[in-house]
C-alpha cells in the first residue's frame, strides 16, 4: 500500500464520523423546523378565530386597538415561520397617517397601564403627518417603547407626538421608578443598562432600533433621575413634508 493511500484509509474513520454527525444535525435540524412549522400552524388558527370573532373587526387596523394587535401578531408569525424556511421576509411600504397609528398602539396598552396603577396618554402635536414605512413594523416600535415605559418606568406615560423639520418625532415619556414612593432611586448609569438592551431582557429596545434604522430613522433614548424619554424619529412622506 502506498503512503498516500495508507493516509486515504487512516483518514476514513473520522471523515465517515464528520459525515455522520453532519447528517445527525441535518435530521435534527428538520426535525425542529417541522415541529416549528406544526406550532406556527397551530398558533396560526387561533388568531384568525380571534380576528372573526373580535369586536370592532370590521374597522380598520389603525382605528381598532384590538383588530391592531391581531394584525400585529398574524404578522410576526409570517415572519417567523419565513425565517425557520429560510424565506425572504417580505416589508411592505406604504404612506401612513401618522395619528391613528398612534392612537391605536395608545389604546392597546391604556388598560395595561391602569393596572400597573399608572395612566397613558397621547399628546397629539404633528397635524397630519404621514411617514412612509411598514405599517406593523412601525406598530411593533411603538408597542415595545409603550410597555417598556409602562412595565419600567411610570407611573404616568405620555406619547408626545411633533414634527421637526422633515420629521415625526415620537417621544414616550415616563417620570421613572423614582417617582414612586415603594421604588429604591436608581441611578441613570443604572437606568442606562437596564433599559438600553444590554441585558438578557433588552428585545424590545433592539427591535425599536432595527425599525428605526430599516425606516431611515433614528432612535434615543435620554434616560436621568427626573425619568426617562424615548425618542423614534421617522422621516415624513415625501408629499407630506413642508
Amino acid at each position: 500500500m502506498t503512503p498516500a493511500l495508507a493516509e486515504v484509509f487512516a483518514a476514513w474513520p473520522l471523515a465517515a464520523s464528520l459525515a455522520a454527525a453532519v447528517a445527525v444535525e441535518g435530521l435534527r435540524a428538520g426535525r425542529r423546523r417541522a415541529a416549528l412549522n406544526e406550532a406556527l400552524h397551530e398558533l396560526r388558527r387561533p388568531l384568525q378565530a380571534l380576528a372573526l370573532v373580535a369586536p370592532g373587526t370590521t374597522l380598520p387596523a389603525e382605528t381598532s386597538p384590538l383588530q391592531g394587535a391581531v394584525q400585529m401578531a398574524a404578522t410576526a408569525l409570517e415572519r417567523l415561520e419565513r425565517e425557520v424556511n429560510g424565506e425572504p421576509v417580505a416589508s411592505p411600504r406604504g404612506p401612513l397617517p401618522a395619528r391613528p397609528l398612534l392612537g391605536s398602539a395608545v389604546g392597546r396598552w391604556q388598560a395595561r397601564a391602569a393596572l400597573a396603577g399608572g395612566s397613558l396618554d397621547l399628546r397629539w402635536r404633528a397635524g397630519e403627518a404621514i411617514v412612509d414605512g411598514d405599517r406593523c413594523q412601525v406598530a411593533q416600535a411603538l408597542d415595545n417603547l409603550i410597555v417598556n415605559a409602562i412595565e419600567h418606568g411610570g407611573p404616568e406615560v405620555v406619547v408626545d407626538a411633533s414634527v421637526r423639520a422633515d420629521r415625526l418625532r415620537v417621544a414616550v415619556i415616563d417620570p421613572g421608578r423614582a417617582s414612586r414612593p415603594d421604588s429604591r432611586r436608581e441611578s441613570p448609569a443604572e437606568l442606562v443598562g437596564r433599559l438600553s438592551g444590554r441585558r438578557r431582557r433588552g428585545h424590545g429596545l433592539r427591535v425599536v432600533r432595527r425599525v428605526a434604522a430599516g425606516h431611515g430613522g433614528d432612535f434615543r433614548l435620554r434616560v436621568s433621575e427626573r425619568g426617562t424619554e424615548a425618542v423614534l424619529d421617522l422621516p415624513l412622506a415625501t408629499e407630506a413634508r413642508p
